[in-house]
């Protein structure tokens, strides 16, 4: 029986946003600096470099690898390309998505106050969307969670793939009556989706999620959980 510790391998979708760049890599700075000794390394699953492929084929034979996806909701990155690239090496896992989790609803309401939403507004849970039905799911038991902690109605919009989109949900809680409407952006980091919230029509859009430490407890929860299989 080994007494190695699994590499953990974070893995992201990747972004062309340096901002979004320095915002995932401070979630797994934080576990490095969370869990000292543990070998952690970073790849991707699109747009950036290196893959996650290439990643796990650097881990020297022998040590096992755990795949934590730094991902919200579990998709085709999670159910395709990182299961397989992971299911294609001796001896290594893939970990959950880091979502639904209630650390990260905390967070994402965090964000929202940080941002000057208060009692009464309506929210509009902003997220990347996918086909997967597994991964609407998954951002709809934040938003359900989220509104069981918020003083006013909260809906969900997405960013592609899914519906309605996060400028259809900011005019139907306007349509409802809402008089001011806050997107609270359930997304990891800065890029591309995020970036387009601002032509929301919302009055408020909050920061992403990253940085922030507890985001390294869900990776290691998750690096831990797998690690155990």
């Amino acid at each position: 029986m080994t007494t190695t510790a699994p590499t953990l391998v974070g893995c992201s979708h990747g972004t062309a946003n340096r901002a979004g760049q320095l915002a995932i890599r401070s979630i797994l700075d934080d576990a490095r600096a969370a869990r000292p000794g543990l070998s952690v390394l970073e790849t991707y699953v699109d747009v950036q470099e290196p893959q996650v492929e290439e990643v796990l084929g650097s881990v020297p034979a022998g040590t096992p690898a755990v795949v934590v996806p730094l991902l919200l909701s579990a998709g085709f990155h999670v159910y395709v390309d990182i299961a397989e690239a992971a299911d294609a090496r001796p001896d290594t896992v893939a970990a959950d998505a880091l979502g639904p989790d209630e650390r990260l609803v905390a967070l994402l309401r965090r964000r929202a106050v940080e941002a000057g939403a208060a009692a009464g507004d309506a929210v509009v849970v902003a997220a990347a969307g996918s086909s997967d039905a597994r991964a609407v799911a998954d951002v709809e038991a934040v938003v359900g969670a989220f509104a069981r902690t918020w003083d006013g109605p909260v809906s969900v919009g997405y960013g592609s793939m899914a519906r309605p989109s996060v400028a259809q949900a900011v005019q139907a809680a306007r349509d409802a009556g809402a008089e001011r409407v806050v997107v609270a952006s359930y997304l990891l980091a800065p890029g591309w989706f995020h970036d387009q919230l601002a032509g929301s029509g919302a009055d408020v859009v909050s920061e992403p999620l990253a940085p922030a430490p507890e985001l390294a407890d869900v990776v290691l929860d998750r690096y831990d959980a797998a690690a155990r299989l």
